[in-house]
């Protein structure tokens, strides 16, 4: 199992025998398949470009890393984002566009987040959005308008937005509609389908089929990890879920799909996590490696974008190796 930091970050240390750690940023984008480069344009079908949006590609700032805005393309589900994770743009669709989540999560970037579902989803408004936008992005100016030229490349679609995206009831349509979309385009097998989530709602049929139908796509769930321990994950995620519930729906997600851990780092009030924390951290993984969860590995984030949730004032990077309060200096917590 390997570890991933495309933010430079520290938290893992205490190697497991059997997992891999190390800071490998581009490790994940170069597992992707050698057709998915430079894809400014593709072969589409000439009636598709009648449903492109007109006003996409009106001249707006350059996207960047620091701005993943939900509204950046004046839609109502979909906006591009330029994503330090995968080095060019990412698609994103937001199915929360009332921004409500299950979980309150500390760090989270959604203005006046609440607690609830998603709103109903307007499958054909969705739709006609996704088409028109990729139509745009992969013939039109919006790369050249809007996007800096190393980031010029479309690397995947992503369900992530204001909220748990499997909080939607039409979450499986939704799949099957990006399905058609990606078809049409030819994008199927060159680009990833990405979901983010907290994995809680994995328990819903609807939920296990979409899952198991993007795994058809290309697709990948990206499963929340911030804490393996009651207190660490009520504290930053607002949940009482267990982390042995969180480990059932993990090894659930990997039955269906290429699946990877992802976890935010960080210091709060100053201070990198516990070594209990830690411990506790390492234990989950152990276990994964143990029970045979196929795991691709695990995903380190650090803060790239400010919380917008009253604790942001307590949130900072963590802190870096060799200083003072690095668990590397404190204890036996550095890369191996």
């Amino acid at each position: 199992m390997a570890v991933q930091v495309p933010a430079l970050a520290v938290m893992v240390g205490d190697t497991v025998a059997g997992i891999e750690l190390q800071p490998a940023g581009d490790q994940h984008i170069e597992k992707r398949s050698k057709n998915e480069h430079e894809l400014y344009h593709s072969s589409l079908p000439e009636a598709a470009f009648s449903d492109s949006i007109q006003n996409m590609s009106d001249k707006k700032p350059q996207l960047t890393s620091a701005d993943h805005s939900r509204d950046s393309a004046g839609l109502r589900y979909v906006y591009p984002v330029v994503s330090r994770r995968a080095g060019g743009v990412s698609v994103g669709i937001n199915l929360n566009t009332n921004n409500a989540c299950n979980w309150r999560c500390i760090y989270c970037q959604v203005p006046n987040l609440r607690r609830g579902s998603a709103p109903p989803v307007d499958i054909p408004l969705l739709e006609k959005e996704l088409r028109g936008f990729l139509s745009d992005l992969l013939h039109g100016s919006f790369m050249r308008e809007n996007v800096p030229p190393e980031a010029r490349r479309l690397n995947d679609i992503a369900l992530s937005g204001n909220g748990e995206p499997t909080s939607a009831a039409e979450f499986e349509h939704v799949i099957e509609l990006i399905g058609r979309v990606m078809d049409e385009f030819g994008l199927n097998g060159t680009i990833k389908l990405v979901l983010i989530t907290n994995g809680s709602l994995i328990h819903r049929p609807a939920v296990r089929n979409g899952i198991k139908k993007m795994n058809l796509l290309n697709g990948e769930v990206w499963f929340k990890l911030d804490s393996a321990t009651a207190q660490g994950r009520l504290r930053i995620n607002h949940t009482r879920q267990t982390a042995e519930t969180a480990l059932r729906n993990l090894r659930v997600a990997a039955s269906l799909c290429p699946t990877w851990i992802q976890t935010a780092t960080f210091a709060l009030d100053g201070q990198p996590s516990a070594p209990e924390e830690r411990q506790a951290y390492l234990h989950f993984l152990a276990r994964c490696r143990d029970e045979d969860i196929p795991l691709q590995g695990v995903l380190l984030y650090g803060l790239a974008r400010p919380s917008l949730q009253p604790e942001a004032p307590r949130l900072s990077q963590p802190p870096a190796p060799g200083s003072r309060h690095s668990p590397e200096t404190s204890g036996n917590w550095g890369w191996r």
